[in-house]
């Protein structure tokens, strides 16, 4: 039996994740998963309140950093380069976690439910981090806009990073910002609206 809760948390995603691998999310039950990490299932709904949501824990840390490090960041920034300091920031959370996120990623992609949840936490995040965008003073326009793209170069970093571990998630994240860069530099003007 796990001796801490954080030991019985971390057991049960581990089991959720072996489950959801050899069986499949749909096949999996919330007991298999309690026994499977020495548990009842009352322990379990008592960490998560469903089977989604034991691949997504660290979410609401991850959201609350962010929007930490945006605040944080120096005045004279971009919004672009204010996000790319806040995901620098939050980069270790990542990287320890590296052993659960690989697996968790191939098995988010291959389940409906699952990527349905996925795409509402990206939502919670982004909307978290335009906020903190706003409160710096960037529009509304402007702050949702960086928010969405800049969370899209951070997603990119880390599928590279987990794709080619042999450089870090820091290397991947300034190349991933340095190639929106270059397509943002490289794009065509915008063209004239019907009437201008």
């Amino acid at each position: 039996m796990p001796r801490s809760g954080a030991e019985a948390r971390r057991r049960l995603q581990q089991a959720a994740l072996e489950l959801y691998r050899e069986r499949g999310f749909d096949q999996t039950t919330t007991a298999e998963i309690a026994a499977r990490a020495g548990v009842n299932e009352r322990t379990f709904f008592r960490h998560f309140p469903d089977k989604r949501e034991v691949l997504f824990d660290g979410e609401a840390d991850l959201r609350a950093a962010l929007a930490r490090a945006v605040a944080e960041a120096p005045a004279d920034l971009q919004p672009l380069e204010i996000l790319l300091f806040a995901f620098r920031k939050v980069e270790r959370i990542l990287e320890d976690n590296r052993p659960f996120a690989e697996p968790r990623l191939h098995v988010i992609a291959v389940t409906p439910a699952l990527r349905e949840r996925d795409l509402a936490k990206t939502a919670s995040i982004t909307e978290a981090v335009a906020e903190a965008l706003r409160r710096r003073g960037v529009t509304d326009r402007l702050a949702g806009l960086a928010a969405h793209t800049g969370w899209a170069a951070f997603h990119q970093a880390i599928q590279s990073w987990i794709d080619d571990s042999s450089q870090s998630l820091d290397a991947h994240l300034l190349q991933a910002f340095d190639d929106l860069r270059a397509l943002s530099a490289t794009a065509p003007p915008a063209q004239a609206r019907p009437g201008d």
